[in-house]
């Protein structure tokens, strides 16, 4: 056998096969996902593929989220929702409700996902999951529809591209300024079809919450995954999040020595800035001095790429005792019920409310462009999202810019991009595993 990328090693585990970039495999698979939007499509061809009797391959690792449109934002939805909940009673599938959050941080937080996977999902996103070391990766619907029936998938093994990241990330510099980085350095479709591999000893120095931010990002480079190695981080923080052993995890994949990649791009962490990517695309990253001053009237705070607890509360912690810039508005959706209950829990919620900003339900909120702080025409927002096209957030004709949670708090002071070195800033571990540490 040869020397394996990441994405090479899983594939073959999941094939049986000997598989090495180019081939096709067909390959048994973990866990499926998909959504309000893009689940009826996936339940029409399921029924088809078994003549409306199923059953569903593995129910039980089978997930359905009311995520995109979450509250309802009109009849379509409602009864898109009720598609949902109807066919999850019907074949037993996993189901979450309204407000119970984002598909890809819900499964992460219930255990669906873990290190040598494979976790596929009708939304783009699906690569999130290569943040605990798995290949996770979007397919469409036809795809996932006929996967819930048989529990396996073919895949052409992708390439694979390397960003190693050595050295100590400096004040202001998160894994969101990282990924904007590497998108903007090879480009939107710099990565199309291949496997991200993320590395070097500041990514391994990253907790799981930003790790799941790089593997997030992947697809904005066009990556078909994007994957961090596994270590005992990884297995302390399932552990936290399951109440598994931290030993029952398997983190031995790591690549090959001599595993043969596309391209390896390779960075020292001290020479990195904050990032922030400019309307409209993920790919125009730069410096956020060449943007600074640049004057935004909403600021919005969530989404699959950092609506974790941990991205919130640096905003929080930025806001605290202060008050949103006049004749601007804040929208901060947590990615999931359980990162809701903590903002409540630790007052941080108190904190938004008392500086002006909105706090919504879990779910994709904005993201999406249908409701819950949709921009109007000439409308400029600052976001922590992961994509910024023209109209991604509401009108075409309004701006999206991309940046971590860090500069997205400190602007909202000033009512315009401001870098956020310039204000006092943490750091944080994952908070599941600092609960699990201080625990009698």
């Amino acid at each position: 056998m040869t020397d394996k990328t990441m994405a090479e090693k899983i594939l073959s585990r999941k094939s049986g096969a000997d598989a090495q970039a180019g081939d096709y495999v067909e390959a048994s698979v973990d866990a499926m996902l998909t959504h309000d939007v893009t689940g009826p499509l996936t339940f029409e061809v399921f029924r088809e593929v078994t003549d409306g009797e199923g059953p569903l391959a593995d129910p039980e690792n089978t997930v359905i989220t009311i995520d995109h449109h979450a509250p309802a934002d009109g009849v379509d939805a409602a009864n898109n929702h009720n598609k949902v909940r109807e066919f999850a009673e019907e074949f037993g599938a996993v189901q979450y409700e309204v407000g119970d959050g984002i598909c890809h941080q819900v499964l992460v937080e219930d255990g669906f996902a873990e290190p040598g996977d494979l976790v596929i999902g009708a939304d783009s996103h699906t690569t999130t999951h290569g943040g605990l070391g798995a290949f996770g990766t979007g397919v469409g619907s036809t795809d996932l529809g006929t996967a819930f029936a048989t529990g396996d998938l073919w895949f052409r093994v992708p390439e694979s591209i390397r960003f190693e990241v050595h050295g100590d990330l400096p004040d202001g510099v998160y894994a969101k300024d990282l990924i904007l980085k590497f998108i903007g350095d090879v480009g939107f479709d710099g990565a199309t079809y291949m496997s991200a591999e993320y590395g070097g000893s500041a990514v391994s120095a990253l907790p799981i919450h930003e790790r799941l931010v790089l593997s997030n990002m992947a697809i904005e480079m066009g990556g078909k995954a994007g994957i961090v190695e596994p270590d005992e981080r990884t297995a302390a923080f399932l552990a936290a999040q399951t109440g598994r052993d931290p030993d029952s995890f398997d983190v031995s994949l790591a690549p090959d020595a001599d595993a043969d990649y596309e391209a390896v791009h390779t960075y020292r962490a001290e020479s990195l800035e904050p990032q922030v990517s400019k309307p409209s695309n993920p790919e125009n990253a730069v410096p956020v001095g060449e943007v600074t001053g640049t004057e935004i009237d909403q600021l919005f705070v969530g989404t699959c790429t950092n609506g974790r607890y941990e991205d919130i509360r640096i905003v929080a912690d930025i806001l605290d005792g202060e008050t949103l810039a006049p004749n601007t508005r804040m929208v901060v959706v947590p990615a999931s019920k359980r990162v809701y209950r903590r903002m409540l829990d630790t007052g941080i919620f108190e904190t938004f409310v008392d500086a002006g900003a909105i706090v919504q339900s879990a779910g994709c909120g904005p993201c999406f462009g249908t409701h819950d702080g949709v921009l109007g025409e000439d409308d400029v927002c600052l976001a922590t999202a992961n994509r910024n096209f023209p109209g991604r957030e509401g009108a075409m004709g309004s701006e999206v810019y991309l940046a971590s949670p860090a500069t997205v708090g400190a602007s909202a002071l000033y009512g315009e991009i401001t870098d956020p070195r310039s204000v006092s800033l943490e750091r944080y571990d994952d908070a599941v595993v600092a609960d699990q540490e201080v625990s009698p």
